[in-house]
Protein backbone atom coordinates (compact mmCIF):
# COMPACT_ATOMS: atom_id res chain seq x y z
CA UNK A 1 0.00 0.00 0.00
CA UNK A 2 1.44 3.47 -1.23
CA UNK A 3 2.00 5.65 1.99
CA UNK A 4 2.38 9.39 1.53
CA UNK A 5 5.55 10.75 2.91
CA UNK A 6 6.40 13.72 5.75
CA UNK A 7 7.71 16.69 3.93
CA UNK A 8 10.35 18.40 5.82
CA UNK A 9 12.04 22.11 4.09
CA UNK A 10 15.65 23.54 4.98
CA UNK A 11 15.67 27.40 3.70
CA UNK A 12 18.48 29.28 3.39
CA UNK A 13 19.90 32.23 2.79
CA UNK A 14 22.45 32.79 0.35
CA UNK A 15 25.18 34.87 0.55
CA UNK A 16 24.64 37.29 -2.42
CA UNK A 17 21.11 37.55 -0.57
CA UNK A 18 19.24 34.97 -2.52
CA UNK A 19 16.71 32.60 -1.00
CA UNK A 20 17.50 28.58 -1.75
CA UNK A 21 15.14 26.33 -0.67
CA UNK A 22 15.94 22.28 -0.51
CA UNK A 23 12.65 20.03 0.35
CA UNK A 24 12.33 16.62 0.52
CA UNK A 25 9.89 13.63 1.42
CA UNK A 26 9.86 10.91 3.39
CA UNK A 27 7.66 7.99 4.89
CA UNK A 28 8.24 8.14 8.40
CA UNK A 29 8.49 4.62 10.50
CA UNK A 30 5.43 5.75 12.33
CA UNK A 31 3.83 5.62 9.40
CA UNK A 32 4.96 2.68 8.21
CA UNK A 33 4.65 0.22 11.40
CA UNK A 34 1.90 1.01 13.40
CA UNK A 35 3.31 -0.58 16.72
CA UNK A 36 5.86 2.59 16.98
CA UNK A 37 2.99 4.33 17.30
CA UNK A 38 2.20 3.33 20.66
CA UNK A 39 2.05 6.16 23.50
CA UNK A 40 5.81 7.39 24.90
CA UNK A 41 7.51 4.70 22.33
CA UNK A 42 6.04 7.47 19.66
CA UNK A 43 7.81 9.71 21.42
CA UNK A 44 11.34 8.32 21.06
CA UNK A 45 10.72 7.59 17.77
CA UNK A 46 9.45 11.42 16.60
CA UNK A 47 12.45 12.27 18.26
CA UNK A 48 14.78 10.67 16.55
CA UNK A 49 13.41 11.69 13.59
CA UNK A 50 13.86 15.13 14.32
CA UNK A 51 17.59 14.45 15.20
CA UNK A 52 18.15 13.14 11.71
CA UNK A 53 16.15 15.70 9.72
CA UNK A 54 18.27 18.32 11.98
CA UNK A 55 21.51 16.44 10.85
CA UNK A 56 20.85 16.69 7.41
CA UNK A 57 19.34 20.29 7.51
CA UNK A 58 22.21 21.41 9.09
CA UNK A 59 24.65 20.12 6.68
CA UNK A 60 22.57 21.63 3.81
CA UNK A 61 21.83 24.72 5.42
CA UNK A 62 25.57 25.38 6.54
CA UNK A 63 27.04 23.87 3.30
CA UNK A 64 25.24 26.74 1.63
CA UNK A 65 25.74 29.68 3.93
CA UNK A 66 30.01 28.82 3.97
CA UNK A 67 29.92 28.71 0.29
CA UNK A 68 30.98 26.38 -2.63
CA UNK A 69 34.70 26.68 -1.17
CA UNK A 70 34.20 24.97 2.44
CA UNK A 71 31.22 22.77 2.72
CA UNK A 72 30.88 20.44 5.51
CA UNK A 73 31.09 17.05 5.19
CA UNK A 74 28.69 14.20 6.60
CA UNK A 75 31.49 12.96 9.04
CA UNK A 76 31.79 16.81 10.51
CA UNK A 77 28.46 17.22 11.31
CA UNK A 78 28.02 13.81 12.95
CA UNK A 79 31.09 15.15 14.90
CA UNK A 80 29.32 18.39 15.85
CA UNK A 81 25.94 16.54 16.50
CA UNK A 82 27.85 13.86 19.06
CA UNK A 83 29.51 16.47 20.57
CA UNK A 84 26.54 18.74 21.04
CA UNK A 85 24.76 15.28 22.59
CA UNK A 86 27.39 14.84 24.92
CA UNK A 87 27.45 18.41 26.46
CA UNK A 88 23.70 18.42 27.10
CA UNK A 89 23.43 15.08 28.56
CA UNK A 90 26.72 16.08 30.86
CA UNK A 91 25.55 19.33 31.40
CA UNK A 92 21.81 19.14 32.32
CA UNK A 93 21.88 15.53 33.75
CA UNK A 94 25.09 14.49 34.63
CA UNK A 95 26.47 17.69 36.45
CA UNK A 96 23.55 18.21 38.31
CA UNK A 97 24.17 14.86 39.74
CA UNK A 98 27.07 15.29 40.83
CA UNK A 99 26.77 18.38 42.25
CA UNK A 100 23.79 17.32 44.52
CA UNK A 101 25.72 14.22 45.74
CA UNK A 102 28.08 16.58 47.68
CA UNK A 103 24.97 17.47 49.80
CA UNK A 104 23.35 14.10 49.80
CA UNK A 105 24.29 12.85 53.46
CA UNK A 106 22.27 16.38 54.72
CA UNK A 107 18.95 15.71 52.49
CA UNK A 108 17.43 12.95 54.70
CA UNK A 109 14.20 12.44 51.88
CA UNK A 110 14.43 10.97 48.41
CA UNK A 111 11.64 13.15 46.93
CA UNK A 112 13.57 16.10 48.22
CA UNK A 113 16.58 14.88 46.99
CA UNK A 114 15.44 14.58 42.99
CA UNK A 115 13.50 17.77 43.58
CA UNK A 116 16.71 19.78 44.71
CA UNK A 117 18.63 18.02 41.91
CA UNK A 118 15.81 19.45 39.59
CA UNK A 119 15.98 22.81 40.83
CA UNK A 120 19.16 22.31 39.82
CA UNK A 121 19.34 21.46 36.48
CA UNK A 122 16.49 23.64 35.51
CA UNK A 123 18.62 26.31 36.88
CA UNK A 124 21.96 25.25 34.95
CA UNK A 125 19.41 25.41 31.66
CA UNK A 126 18.14 28.56 32.01
CA UNK A 127 21.27 29.89 32.90
CA UNK A 128 22.95 28.47 29.74
CA UNK A 129 20.23 29.62 27.41
CA UNK A 130 20.90 33.43 28.91
CA UNK A 131 24.16 32.95 28.57
CA UNK A 132 24.72 31.76 24.85
CA UNK A 133 21.91 34.32 23.60
CA UNK A 134 24.33 37.30 24.29
CA UNK A 135 26.40 35.71 21.45
CA UNK A 136 25.24 37.94 18.30
CA UNK A 137 25.19 34.56 16.52
CA UNK A 138 22.79 32.74 18.50
CA UNK A 139 21.08 36.28 19.11
CA UNK A 140 20.29 35.98 15.62
CA UNK A 141 19.48 31.88 15.42
CA UNK A 142 16.89 32.81 17.99
CA UNK A 143 15.50 35.57 15.57
CA UNK A 144 14.88 32.43 13.07
CA UNK A 145 13.79 30.33 15.88
CA UNK A 146 10.84 33.28 16.16
CA UNK A 147 10.18 33.55 13.03
CA UNK A 148 9.74 29.70 12.98
CA UNK A 149 7.05 29.94 15.22
CA UNK A 150 5.52 33.14 13.66
CA UNK A 151 4.87 31.78 10.29
CA UNK A 152 3.40 28.30 12.37
CA UNK A 153 0.76 30.38 14.78
CA UNK A 154 -0.36 32.28 11.05
CA UNK A 155 -0.89 29.23 9.57
CA UNK A 156 -2.41 27.42 12.55
CA UNK A 157 -5.05 30.27 12.76
CA UNK A 158 -5.45 30.18 9.36
CA UNK A 159 -4.08 33.69 7.70
CA UNK A 160 -2.24 34.53 5.15
CA UNK A 161 1.17 33.30 4.32
CA UNK A 162 2.94 36.74 3.80
CA UNK A 163 5.26 38.69 5.54
CA UNK A 164 3.07 41.62 7.00
CA UNK A 165 0.05 39.23 8.23
CA UNK A 166 2.99 36.47 9.34
CA UNK A 167 4.85 39.18 11.64
CA UNK A 168 1.50 40.06 13.27
CA UNK A 169 1.50 36.88 14.88
CA UNK A 170 3.35 35.40 18.67
CA UNK A 171 6.90 34.62 18.78
CA UNK A 172 5.55 31.64 20.75
CA UNK A 173 4.86 28.48 20.23
CA UNK A 174 3.11 25.61 22.58
CA UNK A 175 4.87 22.66 20.82
CA UNK A 176 8.35 24.18 20.69
CA UNK A 177 11.00 22.58 21.39
CA UNK A 178 12.38 24.74 24.60
CA UNK A 179 8.85 23.98 26.27
CA UNK A 180 10.10 20.38 25.49
CA UNK A 181 13.05 20.12 27.10
CA UNK A 182 11.79 22.05 30.43
CA UNK A 183 8.88 19.46 30.68
CA UNK A 184 11.93 16.64 30.18
CA UNK A 185 13.31 18.39 33.17
CA UNK A 186 10.30 18.17 35.36
CA UNK A 187 9.33 14.76 34.34
CA UNK A 188 12.92 13.67 35.04
CA UNK A 189 12.37 14.74 38.52
CA UNK A 190 9.51 12.41 39.26
CA UNK A 191 10.84 9.50 37.09
CA UNK A 192 14.22 9.60 39.31
CA UNK A 193 12.45 9.51 41.98
CA UNK A 194 11.79 5.51 41.66
CA UNK A 195 15.94 5.21 40.92
CA UNK A 196 16.51 5.47 44.61
CA UNK A 197 19.67 6.70 45.90
CA UNK A 198 22.69 4.47 44.28
CA UNK A 199 26.12 5.27 44.61
CA UNK A 200 27.54 8.25 41.91
CA UNK A 201 28.22 5.94 39.08
CA UNK A 202 25.30 3.99 38.88
CA UNK A 203 22.78 7.22 39.79
CA UNK A 204 24.94 9.46 36.90
CA UNK A 205 24.37 5.42 34.41
CA UNK A 206 20.65 5.13 35.48
CA UNK A 207 19.83 8.81 34.87
CA UNK A 208 21.16 8.53 31.98
CA UNK A 209 19.64 5.05 30.86
CA UNK A 210 16.15 6.61 31.15
CA UNK A 211 16.20 9.46 29.26
CA UNK A 212 14.55 8.38 26.38
CA UNK A 213 11.45 7.18 28.60
CA UNK A 214 11.49 10.82 29.90
CA UNK A 215 11.50 12.16 26.60
CA UNK A 216 8.69 9.73 25.38
CA UNK A 217 6.68 10.92 28.18
CA UNK A 218 7.39 14.73 27.98
CA UNK A 219 6.66 13.70 24.28
CA UNK A 220 3.35 12.76 25.28
CA UNK A 221 2.64 15.73 27.81
CA UNK A 222 3.62 18.65 24.79
CA UNK A 223 1.32 16.92 22.43
CA UNK A 224 -1.76 16.69 25.14
CA UNK A 225 -0.85 20.09 25.87
CA UNK A 226 -1.24 21.17 21.82
CA UNK A 227 -4.63 19.42 21.66
CA UNK A 228 -6.62 19.90 25.12
CA UNK A 229 -7.00 22.99 26.25
CA UNK A 230 -7.12 22.49 30.20
CA UNK A 231 -3.85 21.46 29.83
CA UNK A 232 -2.61 25.10 28.46
CA UNK A 233 -1.90 26.75 31.88
CA UNK A 234 0.74 24.00 32.40
CA UNK A 235 2.41 24.40 29.42
CA UNK A 236 3.17 28.68 30.34
CA UNK A 237 6.29 27.69 32.04
CA UNK A 238 7.74 26.42 28.52
CA UNK A 239 6.11 29.94 26.96
CA UNK A 240 8.02 31.82 29.63
CA UNK A 241 11.44 30.03 28.94
CA UNK A 242 11.08 30.87 24.71
CA UNK A 243 11.62 34.50 26.16
CA UNK A 244 15.47 33.25 25.89
CA UNK A 245 15.03 31.03 22.98
CA UNK A 246 13.29 33.23 20.77
CA UNK A 247 13.62 36.81 19.73
CA UNK A 248 11.84 39.17 17.30
CA UNK A 249 12.58 38.14 13.55
CA UNK A 250 12.92 41.09 11.15
CA UNK A 251 11.15 40.96 7.76
CA UNK A 252 13.80 38.86 5.73
CA UNK A 253 13.93 36.38 8.74
CA UNK A 254 10.43 36.15 8.14
CA UNK A 255 10.44 35.68 4.76
CA UNK A 256 12.99 33.27 5.22
CA UNK A 257 10.40 31.03 7.71
CA UNK A 258 7.26 31.85 5.48
CA UNK A 259 9.17 29.79 2.82
CA UNK A 260 10.06 27.15 4.54
CA UNK A 261 6.31 26.94 5.71
CA UNK A 262 5.04 27.23 1.89
CA UNK A 263 7.42 24.84 0.94
CA UNK A 264 5.95 21.76 3.03
CA UNK A 265 1.85 23.28 3.11
CA UNK A 266 2.08 23.12 -0.53
CA UNK A 267 2.87 19.43 -0.83
CA UNK A 268 0.85 17.90 1.74
CA UNK A 269 -3.27 17.60 1.35
CA UNK A 270 -4.58 20.64 3.58
CA UNK A 271 -6.94 18.45 6.04
CA UNK A 272 -3.79 16.13 6.90
CA UNK A 273 -1.12 19.03 7.47
CA UNK A 274 -3.44 21.42 9.75
CA UNK A 275 -4.07 18.61 12.06
CA UNK A 276 -0.78 17.35 12.59
CA UNK A 277 1.58 18.24 15.44
CA UNK A 278 4.54 20.37 13.86
CA UNK A 279 7.20 20.51 15.78
CA UNK A 280 9.95 23.04 15.99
Amino acid sequence: MMRSPRWTSVVVRTPDGAIAAFTEGRVSPLVRYRWLRLPVLRGVIALYEALAIGVRALLRSAGVAAGANQPLTPRQVGVMVAGGLVLAVGLFFVLPAVLIRLVDRYIGDIYTLNLAEGALRVAVLVSYLAVIGRVPDMARVFAYHGAEHKAVNAYEAGASLGVGPVRTFSRYHLRCGTSFVLVVMIVAIIVFSFLGRPPLPLRIVSRVAVIPFVAGISYEIIRAGGRHRWLRPLMLPGLWLQRLTTREPDDRQVEVAVRALREVVEREPVESSRSQAIAL
